[in-house]
């Protein structure tokens, strides 16, 4: 039967199959842009630390005040499931493009400081809304893969920062890659505000992609009314199971998208043009392991492993892969050093998509952004750690005791998901 509006006219044409993907489309773009404005200050990082005499450890409290304003993302993912993806996501995405472009009346580092502040508070949005937007608009089935389609817009954004970068200062100024960054952050904002809805809302929507996607949710994680509080969600053992796997897999996240830039140019002699060419390869071998972790889950829940557990194997794969980042230090060639970044890339994403995507298997769909901010809280607390503690012995000791710890924080990491989670069971696909 053919959907018809008040006034009699067919509505057939107001319908499309694959509203979900075209929502997951829109919210990749927005990663992109969220990533890219966050990754352009390492990128510049050379110049901007050279033009304004900040020291690495004064360089080190910047790229920590970005990481304290992201720990706030508890708070933030409740203000998302409070007031809905649709006015809460897009409130912070004009406030975090407006402080992107806002950097280029940064002078010294305590200004760069409390812009990175800000930034990181609005950004650390991102990651809340896409576990409650794949929550939402995905079965569980097609959750994993959703995850990393769209965490593959943050590997993007990186991707671009180099070369944004780049063309901004061969046009006279790191400054216009900031204006660039944010400006299209602003744009994006409009789109997001004429299509998005929630499934329930949605115009759009047709009946038979509605039934695949409430037919594929799980019962018990349905929205209940009351929502928990947060003193109830941190006392949750899940939440744990989660948020600790978390604090020891970022720091990762933080050495590529920091201070890879510097190491590459202090360390292994590269210039702006290598920069350009080579520093964005560990964020394209990244995009890979978004897709990769997902592959993995689902080739083991075709051979009947739970879905949980097929999550912990996909992780603890990744934890393996990352003992590469121990020998980055050791290697002679700088190209040999960059193809181990690469694995390191490819093997964060990895887990890291996996481990993400468990807070929509484990929690209600009113909890979820809730406790993927405090996952990334926790995450955001290891870069956070990590950066001060590189800050201030990277000019005594090296980089090379800082690989070999990244190389094997994972595999702690893997051990307390196989310890702590408590399973729902979810059937095989």
């Amino acid at each position: 039967m053919s959907a018809v509006r008040s006034d009699g006219r067919d509505d057939r044409r107001r319908r499309f199959a694959y509203i979900r993907w075209t929502i997951l489309g829109l919210f990749v773009l927005a990663m992109v842009l969220n990533y890219l404005s966050r990754s352009v200050l390492g990128v510049a990082a050379p110049m901007v630390l050279s033009e304004q005499s900040i020291s690495s450890e004064q360089y080190s409290w910047i790229t920590s005040a970005f990481q304290i304003g992201v720990m706030f993302q508890p708070l933030v993912g409740y203000f998302l499931d409070g007031v809905g993806l649709r006015l809460g996501f897009a409130v912070c995405a004009i406030l975090w493009s407006l402080i992107t472009m806002a950097h280029i009346f940064a002078q010294g580092w305590l200004p760069f400081a409390g812009l990175r502040l800000a930034l990181g508070l609005t950004e650390g949005s991102a990651q809340p809304a896409g576990q409650k937007l794949i929550a939402e608009w995905f079965p569980a089935r097609e959750r994993g893969f959703a995850g990393g389609v769209y965490n593959i817009g943050a590997s993007f954004g990186a991707v671009f920062a180099p070369m944004l970068v780049a063309w901004a200062v061969l046009m006279g100024s790191w400054r216009l890659a900031f204006v660039v960054a944010g400006a299209l952050g602003l744009v994006w904002v409009a789109a997001w505000i004429v299509w998005y809805r929630a499934p329930a809302q949605h115009r759009r929507l047709g009946e038979a992609e509605r039934g695949h996607i409430e037919q594929g949710q799980e019962a018990e994680l349905t929205a209940s009314g009351k929502r928990a509080s947060l003193a109830q969600l941190v006392r949750r053992r899940d939440l744990w199971s989660i948020a600790l796997p978390r604090m020891l897999a970022d720091p990762v996240w933080g050495m590529l998208s920091f201070w890879m830039p510097l190491y590459l140019m202090r360390e292994r002699g590269f210039d702006l043009k290598q920069l350009a060419l080579f520093a964005w390869l560990p964020f394209l071998a990244a995009d890979l392991g978004c897709l990769f972790g997902p592959a993995v889950v689902a080739y083991l829940q075709k051979r009947g492993v739970d879905l949980v557990d097929a999550r912990r194997w996909a992780f603890s794969l990744g934890a393996v892969l990352m003992t590469a980042m121990t020998l980055v230090g050791l290697a002679a060639n700088p190209y040999v050093a960059l193809a181990l970044l690469c694995v390191g890339g490819f093997a964060h994403q990895t887990l890291s998509v996996t481990v993400i995507t468990m807070a929509s298997d484990l929690f209600r769909r009113d909890e979820v952004a809730t406790v993927a901010g405090f996952a990334g809280l926790a995450g955001n607390l290891g870069i956070l750690i990590f950066t001060l503690a590189l800050g201030k012995l990277v000019d005594q000791v090296g980089y090379g005791p800082f690989f070999v710890i990244l190389g094997l924080l994972d595999l702690v990491g893997a051990a307390l998901l196989w310890t702590l989670v408590r399973k729902r069971h979810v059937p095989a696909s």
